[in-house]
């Protein structure tokens, strides 16, 4: 996971990794156990039913998930709900009344993922509420067993408003310890990238010779070419370029100590491009011209 993947890709990549996490599995599984509903970590951009195959899943929502046009509805109340739960916990209903609800995960200004619990009354439900979403199912096309569909319809899960703002509000507090595990999570992953910029300092020094580019080293440690110029800075305090004609410059100093060794064949074979090039880079860094090195090692010019 790299800073220039897409935010979609990156969610997906942490979601994997909190779901995983201890705290994440032990909070699900209280939360199912208390408030009898469905409970799910998504991460962006993730347009499926969240809640298919739950199980506290409601038995009206499964009936539902079984029809193409009615799963569409559903679809499109999650992207919805998801489109304004961006900076803080969102509740919609769906054409049948029930209440479904996101909870925004967010680390500093970045949005990470979200907590996404619903498929609740917060009232009794009805015999007009269930005429309405039928009439809607109709319009839909939906080819449904109406009775069974009645029977789950008044299965459904029903808390009061109090009691639903309160499982949000608790969503929310365990969205904030998420954020949190996300961030060691991206700090620790920061840190492993350290053996990646190991094998490039090893690649540079076996083809410094080359005509070696940026891109070339970033992919040949699997990284992209943003990330690996961001953290070989970080980790060298130099910028690719800088640490390539350092590594060619010490090649030609240790080619030098040969002493029946030219400057511009070192130079050449160190990976240098021009001896204009050569010897603007070797004053740089050496702080004197090659002539000078080499007169100071062999007491002549070459």
């Amino acid at each position: 996971m790299s800073l220039s993947d897409s935010p979609a890709k990156r969610s997906r990549a942490l979601v994997e990794q909190l779901k995983r996490s201890e705290i994440y599995r032990d909070y699900e599984q209280a939360f199912r156990d208390t408030t009898g509903l469905p409970l799910h970590l998504r991460e962006l951009e993730a347009f499926d039913l969240p809640h298919h195959k739950d199980p506290n899943e409601n038995p009206f929502c499964a009936l539902m998930a079984k029809s193409n046009q009615s799963c569409s509805a559903c679809l499109q109340l999650q992207k919805k709900v998801e489109e304004e739960a961006r900076l803080e916990p969102k509740t919609l209903k769906c054409f049948a009344g029930l209440c479904d609800s996101a909870v925004p995960i967010r680390v500093g200004e970045n949005l990470i993922a979200f907590l996404q619990t619903g498929q609740v009354l917060l009232h009794q439900p009805t015999k007009a509420q269930f005429a309405k979403a039928t009439r809607e199912l109709l319009k839909f096309g939906t080819d449904v067993d109406l009775k069974k569909l009645e029977e789950a319809f008044f299965q459904s899960r029903v808390v009061t408003k109090r009691q639903y703002d309160s499982i949000l509000r608790l969503l929310a507090i365990f969205a904030q310890h998420l954020a949190s595990l996300s961030n060691q999570l991206s700090v620790r992953e920061e840190n492993a990238e350290a053996p990646a910029i190991a094998r490039a300092r090893i690649y540079i020094t076996e083809r410094h010779a080359d005509d070696l580019s940026l891109d070339e080293v970033a992919k040949a440690v699997n990284m992209s070419a943003f990330y690996f110029c961001k953290m070989f800075k970080k980790a060298t305090s130099m910028t690719f370029t800088d640490y390539l004609a350092r590594v060619r410059v010490e090649k030609v100093r240790n080619l030098l100590l040969n002493p029946h060794k030219r400057i511009s064949e070192a130079a050449f074979e160190a990976g240098f491009q021009s001896l204009s090039q050569f010897n603007r880079v070797f004053r740089k860094i050496a702080g004197e011209a090659p002539t000078v090195y080499r007169t100071r090692l062999h007491g002549s010019a070459a």
